[in-house]
């Protein structure tokens, strides 16, 4: 990852100095760690990315996996603290856009969800709080019983939102952008909602081709409801997104009751193989170090193109430079704003997004926003 990239999306404020990775157990730590590895069996980084895209895994002792000042753990709830440019109720109402939703419900300005993290499975609640934090409630009796597995907990629900990027630069850049400024003045405090894992991405991508956003949220369904797994918790029912090994497992007869097209149940078929096997992975893309390298890895594989890449890169990589310049709702957006009667070539696109480097990615989304 660029050193561009990391100033963009870490609040230093928020973080320890350094990071040290023992070689022996591949993890890294932070300074205040109460493990004192041998020195000659540890490495510095000068960030948490910088460990991660070298293949080390946050320490479960002191959960290096997410910044200390920037969560409390109350064991049956966590505090998340927040940056003044988020808004939660703009999100909300992001989350609110299909009544369709299979993975998440919303009830009074509260977000309810289903997470498996390692051998656990929290049912949360997610809600603003007094100040500027977001507090995320277990419900039940599901509230992990290990501190590191809270902390992912956190680290989920802060990848989720994008709480770690600062986006003050993006919200100066807009001021004077014809097409920005409006969508920026009136979705203010919105962030790129994520989609963490990659499968999950890849997969909704897949779905999501050459049909309309309803008959994708309904195929969606069919394949949670059909492959994935439940949890009854307080009178709901929750489901989580099927795994890679799940439809790894399953023929293409398997995934007739989806009723969608052969090809594209091929298409996540072969997805789910790539990812279980290890062949595909979220470290894999990010360690390719951009959007295009990353893009070049993705449409190596059948069933994904250009646009299905650069959705992955903004969603679940976080590449802010990723811009799915071909798709179609970004065109109609342009061409809704411009008030024009027809959409914009893409030379056009091209001169009108010029002033947008390193922030395609949000400048894409708050666009999609104004239809969507």
């Amino acid at each position: 990852m660029s050193t561009t990239c990391r100033q963009e999306t870490m609040h230093s404020v928020w973080d320890a100095p350094y990071f040290t990775g023992v070689t022996t157990m591949n993890i890294y730590c932070t300074p205040w760690c109460s493990g004192r590895p041998k020195p000659e069996n540890t490495i510095r980084f000068h960030t948490r990315e910088e460990a991660e895209l070298a293949g080390y895994r946050p320490c479960r002792n002191c959960c290096a996996t997410l910044p200390r000042g920037s969560w409390e753990d109350h064991k049956h709830e966590i505090k998340l603290f927040i940056p003044a440019e988020f808004n939660f109720e703009e999100n909300v109402k992001y989350l609110l856009r299909s009544s369709n939703e299979c993975l998440h419900r919303i009830d009074n300005n509260r977000i309810y969800k289903a997470l498996s993290v390692a051998d656990e499975t929290a049912v949360i609640e997610i809600r603003a709080g007094d100040r500027r934090e977001l507090v995320v409630r277990f419900l039940g009796d599901t509230a992990p019983s290990r501190k590191w597995v809270r902390a992912e907990v956190a680290r989920y629900v802060r990848e989720w939102f994008d709480l770690d990027r600062d986006i003050v630069p993006f919200y100066r850049l807009a001021e004077s952008d014809p097409l920005l400024k409006g969508p920026v003045q009136s979705f203010r405090g919105l962030r790129t909602v994520g989609i963490p894992d990659l499968f999950e991405a890849v997969t909704w991508g897949i779905l999501g081709q050459q049909i309309n956003l309803t008959y994708a949220y309904t195929l969606k369904r069919r394949l949670v409801e059909n492959f994935g797994r439940s949890v009854d918790c307080e009178g709901e029912t929750y489901w989580m997104y099927p795994t890679p090994d799940k439809i790894a497992a399953c023929s293409v007869e398997d995934l007739a009751v989806l009723r969608m097209t052969v090809k594209k149940c091929e298409y996540l078929i072969d997805t789910a193989k790539r990812i279980a096997s290890g062949e595909l992975s979220k470290l894999g893309l990010l360690q390719t170090g951009s959007h295009q390298a990353a893009e070049k890895m993705l449409t190596s594989i059948r069933g994904i193109g250009p646009w299905t890449a650069n959705y992955v890169s903004m969603r679940c990589l976080r590449f802010p430079s990723a811009f799915p310049i071909d798709d179609v709702g970004l065109h109609n957006a342009m061409k809704h704003i411009l008030g024009r009667d027809s959409k914009p070539s893409k030379a056009e696109i091209r001169q009108m997004s010029a002033g947008w480097s390193g922030w395609e990615s949000y400048a894409t989304f708050y666009l999609w926003r104004v239809l969507y």
